[in-house]
């Protein structure tokens, strides 16, 4: 239909140089990319590497950001890896839910469980 987002005009393993796989430490689609840096002379960056750049100001799950570029999470995993390697974000995965709860609130679950 016309009107219609054609989707990207790029085929997707030109966007990637071939690669299926992104390069270092594989990471899932949880996973937190945060930037640490944006290049003040982006050579060798893609459009779609300094959108992520931007994305992940903030700490952005890489789902998210595969989401936003509406593109497959294989190909924005090897994007992303690229800008891992050249320092540009970092990549961790999620805390445990055990290690985001605040002790103070165990003690008030507990506190309330014993007063039923």
């Amino acid at each position: 239909m016309i009107g219609d987002d054609p989707g990207p005009l790029v085929r997707l393993f030109g966007l990637t140089g071939g690669r299926a796989r992104p390069p270092g430490e594989s990471f899932d689609l949880v996973a937190i990319v945060t930037t640490v840096d944006i290049p003040s002379e982006p050579l060798g960056l893609m459009p779609e590497h300094l959108e992520l750049l931007s994305l992940c100001r903030r700490p952005t799950p890489v789902a998210d950001a595969a989401s936003h570029l509406r593109l497959p999470l294989n190909i924005t995993r090897v994007l992303l890896g690229d800008l891992r390697r050249e320092g540009l974000v970092t990549i961790d995965r999620p805390r445990p839910a055990a290690q985001t709860i605040d002790e103070r609130i165990y003690r008030e679950v507990l506190h309330g469980i014993r007063g039923l």
